[in-house]
């Protein structure tokens, strides 16, 4: 049992995480239908429809992401409050899914750096700068996810966690950290920096060979490489709390009470602030929204202009 301090402080965090992962939520949710709304009524170049489509992707993970963490504090408030047990085999799949989500986020942070290394190493590759290879990519890569992260479930990796009221992966167990780091993190962050490296020793070897106008491409694709890389830095940087706790849960062979929640706290403010920073990080993604207000203040003109052409031609027929 838990003293009333910890449930206390457990308490805290949780309503602190409800607001930050509520607030990604609708932040999230917004942008996401901005990307669908501008995808559907407007004539968008390929290249930046491939950029928009893939922010797409990640909005909806977001926004999935902090669903299941809203539903995740849900639980620990009012099992804070009234004592209520959420163990279920939803409650495991639920713990399961949170961890798949959050892979796929790191995952769709590395389709936007390959297409953008793509469009750099292999420009005259039109299968490379399809949009449904980028639709696509995504669906595949969720699947491939989700049966990696199967593993967890035979080796008991995901439990039910009296003190906290949700289902998480075990932190005790080895062997499922193990298996699902390299998966979520490691392997995703690696690719990553690999293609920022290699990006830009191939634009220095470049030097003067290449046009002025290709050459700012590039330079802006890497910026936001770049940016991308730093994102997903800030996230990594914000695990370390939780990283540390578990060592220190190992070297005395018992788990903190509040680990899991601690551990989350940083990720639902991370999700906040993605949902924010990513805005900026983009360029065609932040066109779109700054741009949504001319986009619908046009839109009745250019009606009323095609209205003004189809009465003069009615007329001129008659």
């Amino acid at each position: 049992m838990i003293n009333d301090q910890t449930k206390t402080n457990g308490f805290i965090l949780s309503s602190v995480s409800l607001g930050c992962n509520t607030f990604a939520c609708l932040i999230s949710c917004i942008i996401f239908l901005i990307i669908i709304y501008h995808l559907y009524y407007n004539h968008i170049k390929r290249e930046d429809k491939i950029t928009v489509v893939l922010c797409g992707h990640i909005y909806l993970t977001i926004l999935i992401y902090s669903s299941i963490l809203i539903s995740m504090n849900i639980r620990s408030i009012l099992g804070d409050l009234y004592n209520q047990s959420f163990d279920s085999s939803w409650c495991i799949f639920s713990g399961y899914l949170a961890i798949v989500v959050l892979g796929m986020l790191y995952w769709n942070f590395l389709n936007q750096a390959f297409y953008r290394f793509m469009r750099i190493m292999y420009s005259q590759n039109r299968w490379f700068q399809s949009v449904k290879l980028y639709i696509m990519l995504p669906i595949i890569e969720i699947i491939i996810i989700s049966i990696l992260l199967c593993v967890l479930i035979p080796l008991n990796g995901i439990i039910y966690s009296p003190n906290d009221y949700f289902c998480n992966i075990s932190y005790m167990n080895i062997p499922s950290v193990l298996s699902a780091m390299p998966i979520v993190y490691v392997c995703p962050f690696c690719c990553l920096l690999f293609i920022y490296m290699h990006i830009t020793r191939f634009i220095h070897q470049q030097g003067n060979i290449q046009t002025l106008i290709i050459k700012q491409r590039q330079s802006r694709d890497l910026l936001v490489i770049q940016r991308i890389l730093s994102i997903v830095n800030l996230l990594l940087i914000l695990g370390i709390p939780s990283i540390v706790l578990i060592i220190m849960s190992l070297i005395r062979g018992e788990e903190h009470p509040l680990l899991a929640r601690i551990s989350y706290f940083p990720v639902s403010v991370s999700q906040m602030g993605l949902s924010i920073a990513l805005l900026f990080s983009i360029p065609q993604l932040k066109n779109i929204v700054l741009n949504l207000n001319k986009t619908s203040k046009v839109t009745p003109v250019n009606r009323t202009i095609q209205g003004t052409i189809q009465m003069r031609t009615i007329i001129t027929t008659q």
